[in-house]
């Protein structure tokens, strides 16, 4: 009888083949650069397929060559990380900004436009704005809530409509979790695609992970993560993935081969071993997050907590993407200290088990202050307007005892000189 395995059970072995391997339970590292043909036309054929001098025969596999073309640890990697979305192929990157940025030069060409979501994570926005601009790509940027006739009626007013190539959205948005829907997205590209020319969905899902929303389900044709979050999750590993159909991945592979930004096999095989914990840490950091969300929410030293947990159906359309697309709330949260910059660099300089770093997706719980960090090169006329302010902190929440981190939090913000009209707190979490 089939029995079809969910992918938590299937990233101990799926793609994996013991007997190819003297038999060990684990692969192993292909530390190789260059692997040993059989004869001369087995090297011959596999090149063919490689370079795209022809398609592959039934059944055929693309031979191994070289690492930087394909590698056992990359392989059965690209493999597992597809289940969890459901699409037909996987790139693995040495970053997620190669990635990124791979999509981004394989499907935007000189005179095309590019629309985006904003706010985005501060290397996205770089790349679109400072890098994406220099090769003659015209780029408009659009916000969070906005119904799918109002992005038509953006583009239109651009006057660029034709030379829109491609929509790449952040969802939820980092570092505000201002949410963006997918399927509006997915009809804006259908309305401006033609015979000649689809226009292409990206959705970087670095914030949700494979595990908590599916682009692809909604419309997506890419999906991209920065593997080092929450598909490594251990702050030891950096890497991007895309994640599409078939016949996109092939393109993106394609360039990546040439670009050479593909990953190791090091980075192969630490991405395999973490995705083995991925669903129970992932779940652990959510029910974290729970819980120091409901903690914050009426902390008098708090102006306002961005958590898609606390979202209310009178929130409108934020409310019903969040329920549409979102299977949890995540584990990332922002805040508004009461004060500025330097009210929250006191609450930041007083955190002994949360760490202040950037990054995020860690079993560790990480603290960071996105207007002088991640998001420092946003102008700020956008940081303002996109409510990155001088007050925000951003909280990736780790899978430490939850009493513990509510703890930590508290005592950094007792550090804050209490105003004469502020409240003392009494801890409900407090161990």
């Amino acid at each position: 009888m089939l029995h079809k395995f969910s992918p938590e059970s299937l990233m101990m072995s799926y793609g994996y083949k013991p007997e190819l391997s003297e038999g060990s339970i684990k692969c192993p590292i292909f530390q190789t650069s260059t692997f040993v043909f059989k004869n001369a036309e087995e090297g011959k054929a596999f090149f063919e397929v490689a370079y795209g001098l022809r398609e592959k025969e039934e059944k055929e596999e693309l031979g191994l060559i070289y690492s930087r073309l394909n590698n056992p640890d990359l392989e059965i990697l690209e493999n597992r990380l597809s289940l969890w979305d459901e699409a037909e192929d996987c790139a693995v990157f040495e970053s997620g900004m190669s990635a990124i940025s791979t999509a981004l030069f394989e499907f935007l060409k000189p005179g095309d436009l590019l629309l985006y979501s904003s706010p985005l994570y501060g290397g996205s926005s770089h790349f679109i704005q400072h890098v994406l601009t220099k090769f003659g790509i015209e780029i408009l940027g659009f916000e969070a809530e906005m119904t799918e006739e109002e992005m038509i009626e953006l583009v239109e007013k651009s006057g660029k409509g034709n030379q829109l190539a491609m929509i790449f959205l952040e969802t939820p948005a980092n570092p505000t979790n201002s949410l963006f829907d997918i399927e509006f997205c997915k009809g804006v590209a259908d309305h401006f695609s033609t015979d000649e020319k689809q226009v292409l969905v990206a959705v970087d899902n670095t914030y949700m992970g494979p595990l908590w929303q599916h682009p692809l389900q909604f419309g997506a044709d890419l999906v991209l993560y920065s593997a080092t979050k929450y598909i490594s999750g251990h702050s030891d590993v950096i890497a991007g993935a895309c994640l599409g159909s078939a016949e996109l991945i092939k393109r993106i592979k394609t360039l990546r081969t040439f670009l050479g930004n593909m990953a190791g096999p090091w980075t192969g095989w630490l991405l395999m071993r973490s995705l083995e914990t991925l669903k129970i840490r992932m779940e652990q950091q959510a029910a974290n997050a729970e819980k120091i969300a409901q903690y914050l929410k009426t902390h008098p030293k708090i102006e306002k907590v961005n958590y898609l947990g606390l979202l209310q159906p009178e929130d409108g359309l934020a409310y019903q993407i969040y329920k549409k697309q979102c299977s949890s709330s995540g584990a990332m949260i922002s805040f508004e200290v009461k004060g500025g910059e330097k009210e929250a660099f006191i609450f930041l300089n007083h955190l002994r088990l949360v760490k202040l770093a950037v990054s995020l997706g860690s079993t560790e719980s990480l603290a960071q202050h996105p207007a002088s960090m991640t998001h420092a090169g946003i102008p700020p006329e956008d940081k303002l307007k996109y409510g990155i302010k001088e007050n925000l902190v951003r909280l990736s929440v780790g899978v430490e005892r939850v009493d513990d981190l509510i703890w930590d939090i508290e005592q950094a913000f007792s550090a804050i000189p209490e105003n004469e009209s502020t409240p003392s707190l009494t801890l409900e979490y407090a161990s």
